[in-house]
């Protein structure tokens, strides 16, 4: 039976039905969701309630999973299972593309809602694909050569006087390794060859230039990432799980919820080493190829 596909915005979403992810997904469904994910950027599937196990076998049909996180413990039993569950001051309220840090960041992305507040707490996501589509001309010749350095360091060491024990402590583990890669600003996707920016909240600096002009063309690119156009903003419910393709989106978790609970539970597919328009590839400029972390893909 072929799933249900609904869109969700005009560039960027669609939520998927006809499908219970409870039991095994079989090879010509996989592959549909597959294809939708690669088409539309993020899928939504409403009320699905999985555990642990079952959030992890549908992830795989995507390729093989990553561990939790390259530095932070996972939960505990579930070596691929991270839980997202910030205080105030180590919540992901920054445009992002997960793990970028690491020369192979995660294909893809898997979140599940187990507590979710009665308000506030949406995430939103935007289509980087699109966002290079929208640059004119000049602006792709110039992003199509430049590279960044991307660092699990970036934004913690802003604002230091005002993190908690616990968001300090957060800290400390979060960047226990330092990881520093080099990434093209534009990088191709290899499943539907489009283009994209490459870029967020892990980004410390274009490489070559200074933290000037970095800090200004990196917020010249990131206007059209968040375009309204370009994005998607999903309100959770207790049971959905949203997936998305990590190496054309980034996202945000919405930080209104006060000391409101909110759970949710992430699991990620391994994924390839970014490769830019030229054909060049990612490298290493700090630490190692994480490979504790994620199987290399080919």
């Amino acid at each position: 039976m072929s799933i249900d596909i609904t869109r969700l915005g005009g560039r960027i979403g669609a939520e998927i039905s006809g499908v219970d992810l409870r039991t095994s997904v079989d090879d010509v469904t996989a592959k549909e969701i597959h294809d939708a994910l690669v088409e539309h950027k993020v899928l939504v599937f409403r009320g699905q309630h999985l555990d642990d196990e079952q959030h992890q076998r549908f992830a795989s049909i995507f390729g093989p999973l990553t561990l939790a996180h390259p530095t932070v413990p996972s939960v505990e039993g579930q070596a691929n299972v991270l839980e997202v569950a910030g205080a105030e001051g180590a919540r992901a309220n920054a445009w992002h593309t997960d793990v970028t840090f690491v020369v192979a960041p995660p294909k893809a992305t898997t979140l599940r809602s187990l507590v979710i507040p009665p308000y506030g707490g949406d995430t939103l996501f935007s289509n980087t694909a699109a966002a290079y589509a929208d640059l004119p001309e000049h602006l792709r010749v110039l992003a199509d050569r430049l590279w960044a350095e991307h660092s699990n360091e970036y934004d913690y060491a802003e604002h230091p006087q005002f993190r908690s024990a616990e968001v300090e402590e957060y800290h400390k583990v979060f960047v226990s390794t330092r990881y520093r890669t080099a990434h093209p600003v534009v990088r191709v996707n290899p499943d539907s060859g489009l283009p994209n920016l490459f870029i967020g909240n892990f980004v410390t600096g274009i490489i070559g230039l200074s933290r000037t002009e970095s800090r200004d063309i990196l917020r010249l690119l990131q206007h059209y990432v968040t375009r309204p156009e370009n994005t998607l903003r999903h309100k959770w419910q207790v049971g959905d799980i949203v997936v998305w393709d990590n190496r054309t989106t980034q996202h945000y978790a919405a930080d209104d919820y006060g000391d409101l609970a909110r759970k949710l539970h992430r699991v990620t597919v391994a994924g390839d080493v970014p490769v830019g328009t030229d054909g060049t590839k990612s490298r290493i400029l700090e630490g190692d190829e994480a490979t504790h972390y994620t199987p290399r893909v080919q």
